[in-house]
């Protein structure tokens, strides 16, 4: 038997900046818009989904995270998330409880969401108010994939229901598999798991439903898999990279656990500022590694550099800042750098 595929460092993170277009933005395109959104975009900090739309596609507006191709549900870990409309199974479906008893509770609390609205919407506090349920418990529906919902970080979202997907749920969880397989690759099923919500089971099941298309791969960080079909992109010589990009809080580059965000930053000091307890900072992408760390209030931005960049590289970064296509904020983003 041959020895597994052997993987460094930069042909991991040249592969995953790849995939997610953070070398080279994607035109503005429906189609682009799904790629950018193939693992789904976190939205839980308000309109995050829309800068990670904006670091991956040109000519992004302040409403394009509204795209008809695209809906707000509440995706992996019950987080809110933008996903493609064409693939709201995979997001849902595939995140059913295994168990009988959370499968039974995500359908009846849909079912009871569903007589309560009919064709209307709400509120999701004054839903489950009327439900007589505890607060969040109707995050527990979104696994049927009924529950649709819209939220503008200001307010409570509103929800309603919408049709079932129509695919058998097993289905659904191997094409989410494979989508993470695909932009977080290579990754192990426990890592599946962690980053979908699911329980270690379910994803183990799965990864050996696929196991005929996938390749074992040693990395710095342990043994892997990969897609068969993404072997040619990992052994790829070395592109040109992007000057800068600002990755907002939970964008899927940096959604990252454990020995995972070692490969991504390798100073444990500087995984400390990026991944803090509370509520984490956006990342900033400099030729290719991420490099530090920004914040913002209206249209001030902080940003926080690990090393010293060159002039060129801060007109980069404030030219990126000034790109944002922010709602709300009248004027160009002022950028305040810290030492």
């Amino acid at each position: 038997m041959a020895a597994p595929l052997a993987l460094t460092r930069d042909q991991i993170l040249r592969f995953r900046r790849g995939v997610a277009a953070l070398d080279a933005r994607l035109p503005a395109a429906k189609r682009s818009l799904r790629v950018a959104a193939w693992a789904g975009l976190q939205d839980s900090m308000p309109r995050a989904a829309l800068l990670s739309i904006h670091a991956r596609m040109e000519g992004a507006r302040p409403d394009t995270w509204e795209d008809r191709s695209l809906v707000q549900v509440w995706g992996p870990r019950f987080s809110v998330y933008v996903v493609p409309a064409r693939d709201l199974a995979a997001f849902t479906l595939g995140r059913l409880p295994g168990d009988a008893v959370g499968r039974r509770k995500a359908y009846d609390l849909a079912a009871r969401l569903r007589d309560l609205l009919g064709e209307g919407t709400m509120l999701h506090s004054a839903a489950e108010r009327a439900l007589g349920i505890g607060s969040n418990q109707l995050r527990y529906a979104a696994p049927t994939g009924t529950v649709l919902m819209r939220w503008d970080g200001a307010r409570q979202p509103t929800i309603w229901s919408g049709p079932a997907p129509d695919m058998d749920p097993f289905a659904a969880r191997l094409e989410l598999a494979r989508r993470h397989l695909h932009v977080f690759g290579p990754v192990s099923a426990d890592g599946f798991a962690a980053w979908a919500g699911i329980g270690r089971p379910e994803a183990a099941d799965a990864f050996d439903a696929l196991r005929k298309s996938l390749v074992a791969v040693t990395t710095p960080i342990g043994e892997r898999w990969i897609l068969a079909r993404d072997e040619p992109a990992l052994r790829a010589l070395p592109q040109s990279t992007a000057a800068a990009r600002l990755l907002p809080s939970g964008d899927a580059y940096t959604l990252l656990k454990k020995e995972d965000r070692t490969l991504l930053v390798t100073e444990s000091a500087w995984r400390d500022e990026l991944w803090t307890p509370r509520v984490w900072p956006g990342a900033l992408l400099v030729g290719g590694e991420v490099t530090g760390t920004w914040r913002r209030a209206h249209d001030r931005m902080t940003i926080r550099s690990w090393r010293r960049l060159s002039p060129a590289e801060r007109s980069a970064v404030e030219a990126e800042a000034r790109s944002l296509p922010l709602p709300g904020v009248a004027g160009e983003i002022r950028v305040r750098w810290e030492p």
